[in-house]
């Protein structure tokens, strides 16, 4: 097969398929905690702001996996990575279950949160080597796995949740991670070869020269833009449920919401992964963050049952397009040869965006005795991301050659 044969080819989308059935269940890990965070609050008798530090250290974990096991898979392929990463993910479940106080709860989170960290950046720069012309849907797609992950188990899981005990779904999660991974990560065995890496090469380094950055500088700022969008984002999918529980609408509605949120996340990651692909990955991220600062915002006047939920579904459909067009940049700006490292630094800024702000809304709430203030954090940190982007976008236009001097 030569190297024109091997990008958007027939393999390319089987490969797809394999990884995003794997990102549908290496990523749960992140969600369970949003789920039992009421009951956990409870069993420990902690604070708000506490019960979130186990979500926090949870996506302190997935940041720092996201960027180690990027480079496990730039140097050894996505097979071992995903097989490392999935062991690790399921003793983070066991360990959970057994920690006697709140202090080893947050350690255990911390490992479970970097082995679930293969299900994302890692996945994603596996992906963009296989694709040029349909990238932009292809990264988009494993990226939409975060969000159907989400979308799926608090359904599948919210039974267990009524009627038995948090750890029950713990144990569940550990053995659904092992019996899945391990033998779809199998089928991934094959590596791309060296000079279908120079073909993608050549076209990041030609944009690259447009846009006047290094790939380091280029890098951190996208890691900040990332915080910045990604604290804002944090707010109503860490919340939701502890939000809707102060309303007195329950857990069960919570969960629905949050299902909705990130079942409507999915369908918009996909919707604007076919927008990158003609739009790029810097203007992607633009429009996203400028709706989904919007979608925050309608939280704040209204919070009827009903409403909610259009609102949930709302920003879910405005915002799933950011964080999957930040890779997107990166590979058509940087080095192909460091996609899995490049990538990873990245994600891994978007990921400690959602840490600082799942715990900072619970701060804010335990501070406020309300989410009101929470929304609002998230709008202004959103602006961030806007601002970064629209310097990117400055930089990057062709510019006028200069006029000779007569």
């Amino acid at each position: 097969m030569s190297t024109t044969d091997i990008h958007d080819s027939a393999y390319s989308w089987f490969r797809l398929c394999v990884t995003m059935a794997i990102a549908m269940v290496a990523n749960v890990g992140i969600w369970a905690i949003v789920l039992v965070l009421p009951a956990v609050e409870a069993e420990f008798g902690v604070s708000r702001a506490d019960a979130s530090l186990a979500y926090t250290l949870t996506m302190m974990g997935f940041a720092a996996g996201n960027l180690l096991i990027g480079r496990v898979v730039d140097r050894f392929g996505v097979t071992l990575a995903l097989i490392g990463a999935s062991v690790i993910s399921a003793c983070g479940y066991l360990l959970s279950m057994v920690a006697p106080t709140m202090g080893l709860l947050w350690l255990t989170h911390l490992l479970l949160g970097l082995g679930t960290a293969v299900g994302f950046g890692p996945l994603m720069a596996d992906i963009s080597h296989w694709f040029l012309r349909r990238r932009g849907i292809a990264v988009a797609l494993v990226a939409s796995g975060n969000y159907i992950s989400g979308g799926i188990w608090p359904t599948i899981l919210t039974p267990m949740l009524v009627n038995g005990d948090w750890r029950q779904v713990y144990l569940l999660l550990a053995v659904v991670t092992l019996v899945a991974v391990i033998p779809l990560a199998l089928l991934l065995r094959r590596r791309l070869p060296d000079e279908a890496h120079g073909v993608a090469q050549a076209a990041s380094d030609l944009k690259a020269m447009s846009a006047g950055f290094t790939p380091r500088q280029l890098q951190w700022l996208l890691g900040l833009a990332g915080i910045g969008c990604c604290i804002a984002m944090s707010m109503p999918q860490v919340h939701i449920v502890a939000y809707c529980i102060g309303l007195g609408y329950g857990p069960a509605v919570g969960a629905d919401l949050l299902s909705l949120m990130l079942l409507g996340g999915a369908a918009s990651r996909i919707f604007f992964g076919l927008v990158a692909d003609r739009l790029g990955g810097v203007r992607t991220v633009l429009v996203g963050a400028l709706l989904q600062a919007l979608a925050l915002a309608l939280y704040l006047p209204w919070d009827a049952m009903v409403p909610l939920y259009v609102i949930s579904l709302v920003f879910g459909l405005s915002q799933g397009g950011i964080v999957p067009s930040y890779a997107l940049v990166v590979r058509e700006y940087m080095p192909a040869r460091e996609a899995g490292a490049r990538v990873g630094f990245v994600l891994m800024m978007t990921v400690l965006g959602m840490a600082i702000g799942g715990w900072m809304s619970g701060w804010i709430y335990d501070l406020s005795g309300s989410y009101r203030m929470a929304f609002l954090n998230g709008v202004l940190w959103n602006g961030l991301t806007v601002g970064v982007m629209l310097l990117l976008l400055a930089r990057s236009r062709p510019r006028a050659p200069k006029a000779a001097v007569v």
